[in-house]
């Protein structure tokens, strides 16, 4: 098992699996994070949704604000991660 699988992450994943109401997650989420963590959380779900809709890097950079290493980082985990990227997208 991969060390950044602790208990404790599989236990949010567990609570964040089990809200399925908008308003409790946001909700949740607020109360778990901080107003940055939620503008980055946020952002880099913004640019996995246009990385996915094949917009160039330097495009998302200036529509985010987000910094063309971590854009790489973020593609570089959409292509060959866990797949978690790839099975959000379907959800939506």
């Amino acid at each position: 098992m991969p060390t950044w699988k602790t208990p404790k992450l599989k236990r949010l994943a567990r609570i964040l699996a089990h809200i399925d109401d908008e308003i409790i997650m946001t909700q949740f989420l607020r109360d778990l994070c901080t107003l940055e963590e939620l503008r980055e959380l946020s952002s880099r779900w913004e640019v996995v949704e246009l990385l996915n809709k094949k917009i160039p890097y330097r495009e998302i950079a200036e529509k985010t604000g987000v910094s063309t290493a971590t854009i790489t980082r973020i593609a570089q985990f959409l292509h060959h991660g866990e797949g978690g990227y790839q099975k959000a997208l379907k959800q939506e």
